[in-house]
């Protein structure tokens, strides 16, 4: 019986048994297997009813998100290095908690990245990360958009709308929370992007990128306009 419960939990988490037991030892004693046991059942696909249409059209990615989530769940009373061992980042990663990567499988990072407590990495789209970039807390990198699904009333019925677009961001980069990145973004090498910014455009390499500070420039210049007119007039 552990041997099986050891089982069900890799195949649940589409991971070898000895690749948990090096990474989390403590699946090795009589007491969390007993635990397993219990929670194994819980952890089981639900069978649940097709959706409006009579088809459910995500129901293939259940397994492969389950699988995900499960890791994320795993890896909560790790360290940041364990963590990003377990979720199989390059050497000299660190992901803190509540970090999440979306397809993962389409994730390309460097080595020594640095991905702060609850970032998104939408990798759906493509998503590639270079060697000594800090991604701060709170940061949305993404890489598809579903408005067009969304304003088209196909939610949660059609994937046709959905656009993919590779995003990339260089190595030697500052990324500052919580800012956003837009899909199709490429960033170049030794970028900084300040707190608060919306990135919705290339940024070449060694550029210094801050949205609230452009913002404030703008109401400068708008102030100083209405100033002028006000004074035109009188």
């Amino acid at each position: 019986m552990p041997n099986q419960v050891l089982d069900d939990l890799a195949a649940l988490l589409s991971r070898p048994v000895d690749d948990l037991l090096h990474l989390i030892p403590q699946l090795g004693d009589d007491a969390s297997r007993a635990l397993l046991e219990q929670l194994l059942p819980l952890m089981a696909t639900p069978s649940k009813p097709p959706g409006p249409s009579g088809v459910d059209v995500f129901s293939s990615d259940d397994a492969r998100l389950r699988a995900q989530i499960l890791n994320y769940h795993a890896t909560e009373l790790m360290t940041d290095r364990e963590r990003a061992q377990f979720l199989g980042l390059p050497n000299g990663c660190r992901i803190r908690e509540r970090a999440k990567i979306l397809a993962p499988e389409k994730f390309e990072c460097g080595q020594n990245v640095w991905i702060g407590e609850g970032a998104v990495l939408d990798a759906q789209g493509g998503l590639e990360i270079g060697d000594n970039t800090q991604i701060g807390l709170g940061v949305m990198v993404w890489s598809h958009t579903s408005h067009r699904q969304a304003t088209s009333g196909e939610t949660g019925s059609s994937r046709d709308k959905i656009a993919y677009r590779r995003t990339s961001i260089g190595s030697n980069c500052f990324i500052a929370g919580p800012s956003v990145i837009a899909p199709g973004v490429t960033i170049g090498d030794r970028v900084i992007i300040s707190p608060l910014t919306f990135v919705d455009r290339d940024v070449a390499d060694d550029e210094v990128l801050s949205g609230p500070r452009s913002l404030k420039k703008l109401e400068e210049r708008v102030a100083a306009l209405e100033a002028q007119l006000a004074s035109q007039k009188s």
